[in-house]
């Protein structure tokens, strides 16, 4: 078998995280347009994720954020996102590196982008950090009863959902 000197396979990877890098700064600047929200999930111990000890407790794997409609202060670099969110009426702020992203998902309208865990950085334990105050101004979208401030369950855990689920068959 040929060796791959050009490392195709990176060049993919590199441009699927500029997609979701791309989406995000468009959120951050815009808002969510329509009814697009996303679930992403990422490797809450990998290099550069920075959660609250009581989330690091909850999620000591991995952990799937939802942007949709409570989210604030949504802030896209190169290689990262922050973002302030509420878990469990408490809010938090949360820094996620691309590169420990395991799965990027709008369900509006079903398109996702799903990362081989071997692209993920060594893992090391996250740097932790305190709960924020929550912010002032209105989040980035207008909430909707049936889905504001649905305190997360601790007794229960994550659920992880497969991608396929929401893919038309």
């Amino acid at each position: 078998m040929a060796t791959d000197h050009i490392r195709y396979d990176v060049l993919a990877r590199d441009a699927l995280r500029g997609v979701l890098r791309r989406v995000l700064t468009d959120a951050a600047e815009h808002g969510l347009p329509g009814d697009h929200h996303f679930f992403i999930t990422f490797l809450s111990t990998a290099e550069g994720v920075k959660l609250s000890p009581r989330l690091l407790a909850q999620y000591p794997e991995e952990m799937t954020v939802i942007l949709q409609h409570q989210f604030w202060d949504l802030v896209v670099t190169d290689d990262r996102f922050e973002v302030g969110l509420s878990f469990g009426g408490i809010p938090e702020r949360v820094v996620v590196p691309f590169n420990a992203i395991k799965s990027f998902f709008d369900p509006s309208v079903q398109f996702g982008l799903q990362f081989e865990p071997s692209d993920a950085a060594p893992e090391t334990p996250a740097t932790n950090l305190p709960a924020v105050p929550a912010p002032a101004a209105v989040p980035a979208a207008a909430p909707s009863a049936e889905n504001q401030d649905e305190p997360a369950k601790p007794s229960e855990g994550a659920e992880v959902v497969r991608l396929d689920r929401f893919r038309k068959k």
